[in-house]
């Protein structure tokens, strides 16, 4: 991959301004890294402000050979955004208008770095609701959340972000503009490119408008939670919850070592017995709730495992919702790495998986915990370890290889939304089979013969 020549650098400020545009040492290590903790300097940063500067940096880049790597608010746990061929960042982050929200039709037209829980509170002034909401949507942006096909909580009930794109538009490596889909809820118009591009992690295209699904925003909502003094018994309760007719819009799960380090933001944190939590949300009109709730209610007054307690009013749920979104920089109290991993499986394999891990860190000396989208089977398995000491590295690496073989022998996959990025590039030859890899390479280089736009991702590298 080629340096960005120093004339280009000049043609790239002329472009958009030199306020948006660094090459400043400490600028870069900014844009260096995302949740591996993994940094690798760029050339220099840009900040583009419109689909215009944006085509006419990718034509300087096409023309120059030298790689551009698109970048969100740096909140993914994959590599996805890590510059590893150097070269130039592109930060989406100042294309951040709300362009419409149109009430009438529920839909909502952005660019790409519109931070997605102002994007939800935006449009629930209009009684509408965006449901995909990861852990990070305080920060996290829209463009990002598409690149990686993000979930969330509310997936159990509302799918992921691909359920909530029906248009885009997308500079190609080349410069040129394309647009996908329509505003409109029907749209069969040749490929259906807009999904193509929904979790391609900014290979294939950067996309700097979207067009978003909404739903009316739920009138109701009831939050529980769900404390138990069995590990096994709460990873199977998951199923059973589903399957006794009860809807939740949230089914999240965690392990003893997770609730350890989150119950500071509980006002009554659980009992030293408690092995594992379960909150589960029901919304909807108010009557179907209130059904659902009561349903609940008595199946678990049958489980002498389990103690529920209803929260009362939006301080209680908040604080619920602090303590699961606290998770993930909480751990790092524990040790201060971590390997975050997201495996999915059927939902009702996930008593194996959460056993499985269990076993492996006996087996392995590490501490790993477990918790995440139940609901889906969505599982993150965080294995936490100090990097410094190589031989404890080596055995995260060798549990990390376990945990993948055992989610795929148990009919699951790699990855539930966090996106492959450089971290899993490794093992996508395991669940893909080398037909399947050789058409995606092929697609790539058909979108990016050059393979300029965020080199090293996805594909294991030779």
């Amino acid at each position: 991959m080629s340096a960005i020549p120093t004339h280009v650098l000049a043609e790239i400020s002329a472009l958009v301004g030199n306020d948006q545009i660094t090459t400043r040492h400490e600028d870069l290590h900014c844009y260096s890294y995302d949740g591996t903790a993994t940094p690798h300097l760029p050339e220099a940063v840009v900040l583009p402000k419109t689909t215009k500067q944006v085509s006419g940096i990718m034509q300087l880049a096409s023309r120059y050979a030298f790689a551009v790597t698109p970048r969100g608010a740096g909140s993914g746990m994959t590599g996805g955004v890590v510059p590893l061929r150097g070269g130039l960042v592109m930060a989406m982050t100042r294309m951040n208008r709300i362009i419409e929200v149109d009430a009438a039709n529920q839909i909502a037209i952005v660019e790409p770095g519109v931070v997605t829980g102002d994007l939800q509170r935006a449009v629930k002034r209009h009684r509408l609701f965006y449901p995909p909401d990861p852990a990070s949507l305080k920060y996290c942006t829209i463009g990002g959340n598409a690149a990686e096909c993000a979930g969330g909580p509310s997936a159990v009930k509302y799918g992921v972000t691909k359920d909530y794109i029906i248009g885009l538009e997308v500079v190609l490596p080349s410069g040129e503009i394309i647009t996908t889909g329509a505003r409109t809820e029907k749209s069969v118009t040749g490929y259906d490119l807009t999904r193509l591009f929904i979790g391609s992690e900014g290979t294939l295209g950067i996309i700097t408008r979207l067009t978003l699904r909404l739903l009316p925003l739920p009138p109701h909502k009831e939050t529980f939670l769900l404390t138990s003094t069995s590990l096994q018994r709460t990873t199977e309760m998951v199923s059973e919850i589903l399957n006794a007719h009860i809807k939740p819009c949230t089914l999240e799960y965690l392990d003893r070592t997770t609730i350890g380090v989150v119950s500071k933001f509980l006002t009554t944190p659980p009992t030293a017995e408690t092995e594992a939590l379960l909150i589960v949300e029901i919304d909807g009109e108010r009557p179907v709730v209130e059904e659902q709730a009561r349903r609940l209610q008595r199946l678990l007054a049958e489980q002498p495992e389990f103690s529920v307690r209803q929260a009362s009013n939006d301080r209680e749920v908040e604080e619920i919702w602090q303590a699961r979104r606290a998770i993930s920089p909480s751990v790092l109290t524990l040790r201060p790495n971590k390997i975050s991993e997201d495996v999915a499986v059927p939902r009702s394999r996930i008593p194996e998986l959460v056993s499985f891990t269990e076993h492996l860190a006996r087996d392995l000396g590490l501490l790993i915990l477990t918790f995440g989208h139940a609901g889906d089977g969505n599982i993150h398995v965080n294995i936490m370890l100090d990097r410094s000491n190589p031989e404890e590295a080596d055995r995260g690496q060798q549990a990390k290889a376990r945990l993948f073989r055992k989610a795929l022998d148990l009919g699951g996959t790699l990855s539930g939304e966090h996106g492959i990025g450089f971290s899993k590039a490794p093992y996508l030859g395991e669940e893909l089979n080398e037909a399947t890899i050789a058409l995606m390479k092929r697609i790539k280089d058909l979108f990016d013969p050059k393979h300029i736009l965020n080199p090293g991702k996805i594909f294991p590298q030779s």
